[in-house]
């Protein structure tokens, strides 16, 4: 498979054919246009081909105009290639450090669940502990298990998006329950949050349960992660026969106005990766985004009072996949 070439090289490309084809024309032009002024100058009674009509100097300053007319576009179109050529490299500048980022935030992300459940294990190996003990040990590397899991998933739905090979598979689906059913799993994974739930009861919905669900999963794991001491987590859910309606609310630290369409960009995190101290990737709201609009959704972000951050997601009722 040929490699893409990037924007902002072709943008290059074409500058620079760009510029050395016209750079020969307007040479040429000069060049004739100084021909005939010279001719034109050095005509004499002997030379009667050439003559000092009203006509020629008409011609000549017309040709004039043409060609100083021409030299402004070209100016132009290459002032404004230069423009657009630095931003595509600027751009292509902060893609290479999100990338950057997103490594070593991966390296940190997979190695800290599996350094866990390591541990745990060889503790349940080493020792001779009690049932209850042993249970909870399993337990917490059960959850390390789902945590490296869903990071694994996040990754793999990220290069299919990318490649343009991850398709939906829509089916009626119970999405009370499945919202319900995650809530409660992150409620034993993370015992000190307070989940606070409104959720209409058998809410059907058309739609990818898979998909759905790292929907949901990745917006309370984003409330999770940015939220300060003691945090609180409303989830709801309403439907009525025109949409579905599903809000994700949080206490925590907020999102400025600036970066709230920013978020949603693949490997986009706020601060800098070797001193941040959120968890993370920078695929999470980039797989949600693209997951809603394939199910012919919307999602929001507002502010929530007195801090935090609301996630709306509106989904028309009974949308149809062919």
């Amino acid at each position: 498979m040929s490699q893409k070439i990037p924007k902002s090289l072709l943008i290059f490309y074409i500058l620079v054919i760009y510029v050395l084809l016209q750079f020969c024309w307007w040479s040429y032009l000069l060049y004739d246009l100084n021909t005939e002024l010279y001719n034109l100058k050095n005509a004499s009674p002997e030379r009667s081909y050439i003559s000092k009509t009203p006509n020629d100097i008409d011609r000549l300053n017309k040709k004039k105009i043409m060609i100083l007319g021409e030299g402004v576009v070209f100016l132009s179109l290459l002032a404004w290639g230069m423009i657009q050529t630095r931003k595509s490299f600027k751009k292509e500048t902060q893609l290479a450090m999100q990338q950057k980022n997103f490594l070593l935030s991966v390296t940190h992300e997979l190695k800290s669940p599996i350094a866990s459940v390591k541990l745990l294990l060889q503790t349940l190996i080493k020792r001779e502990l009690t049932k209850d003990k042993q249970l909870e040990l399993i337990s917490r590397a059960e959850n390390e298990a789902t945590r490296l899991d869903q990071m694994v998933e996040n990754i793999l739905i990220a290069t299919q998006i990318e490649n343009h090979i991850y398709s939906i598979h829509a089916n009626q689906t119970n999405i009370s329950e499945l919202i319900s059913h995650i809530t409660e799993q992150q409620n034993t994974i993370h015992p000190t949050i307070k989940f606070h739930q409104s959720i209409q009861k058998n809410v059907m919905f058309n739609c990818d349960e898979i998909a759905m669900k790292s929907i949901v999963l990745n917006l309370l794991e984003n409330a999770i992660k940015y939220s300060d001491e003691n945090p609180e987590i409303a989830i709801q859910l309403s439907s009525d026969q025109h949409q579905i309606l599903i809000n994700i609310s949080d206490k925590g630290i907020g999102i400025s106005d600036e970066e709230k369409e920013m978020v949603f960009n693949k490997f986009y995190r706020s601060g800098n990766e070797e001193t941040r101290k959120t968890k993370g990737t920078g695929l999470g709201l980039f797989i949600v985004k693209y997951l809603v609009n394939q199910h012919f959704g919307k999602i929001s972000i507002y502010d929530n009072q007195p801090k935090g951050s609301i996630f709306e997601i509106k989904f028309k009722n009974n949308w149809n996949v062919n």
